[in-house]
């Protein structure tokens, strides 16, 4: 079902969530030559975690409350991937993600969400699938561990977040290629 009202609750987390992300940019501009500061790090990451938990929050509400709409079916996906594509690209001067690794991330990104559209034109929906909601979730969580960066008692926050960049970029190359299946599956259906 798909409710009237556009600036509903879901869809004003989904838009905070969208404002978050020039804010997430500029607390991970380090200053010209030097090291984000474990400060500015500690703001980035709380700021990135309240805005991926908003996405829970917002979907859950959409569903669950009759709230969904056109403008969030757009705007909730989008800004899962604008959130996490900008911190990877703020992360990669001052090496804490491989820039070929968020190169994989955008390029799936932009080729999925081209995917959806052109699909969108012929009147297919392209649904969400599991692998995709799983890549986003370990991509979520070693981005977060990537912007907090330093070593937290004892555990290399640095290395646990590439373990989770790592198993996400498995999946984000998966996903990628499952969309592109089920696209061609369904084009040739008709």
């Amino acid at each position: 079902m798909t409710s009237d009202s556009r600036l509903n609750a879901p869809n004003v987390l989904t838009l905070l969530r969208i404002l978050a992300i020039p804010v997430v940019v500029l607390i991970l501009l380090p200053p010209a030559g030097r090291e984000i500061s474990f400060a500015r790090s500690v703001a980035a990451f709380s700021l990135f975690v309240i805005a991926t938990i908003t996405d829970l929050f917002d979907g859950y509400i959409a569903r669950r409350y009759h709230m969904v709409t056109t403008l969030g079916k757009l705007l909730d996906p989008l800004a899962d991937k604008l959130l996490v594509c900008a911190a990877m690209t703020m992360l990669i001067p001052p090496g804490r993600v491989p820039a070929w690794m968020a190169v994989i991330v955008v390029g799936r990104e932009i080729g999925v969400t081209a995917l959806r559209g052109v699909a969108s034109t012929e009147g297919v929906i392209i649904a969400a699938s599991k692998l995709g909601k799983a890549k986003t979730l370990l991509l979520n969580i070693g981005v977060a561990a990537l912007i907090l960066h330093y070593p937290i008692l004892g555990i290399p926050v640095h290395g646990v977040g590439m373990v989770f960049l790592s198993a996400g970029l498995v999946l984000t190359a998966w996903s990628g290629l499952d969309y592109f299946f089920r696209f061609v599956m369904e084009i040739f259906k008709r």
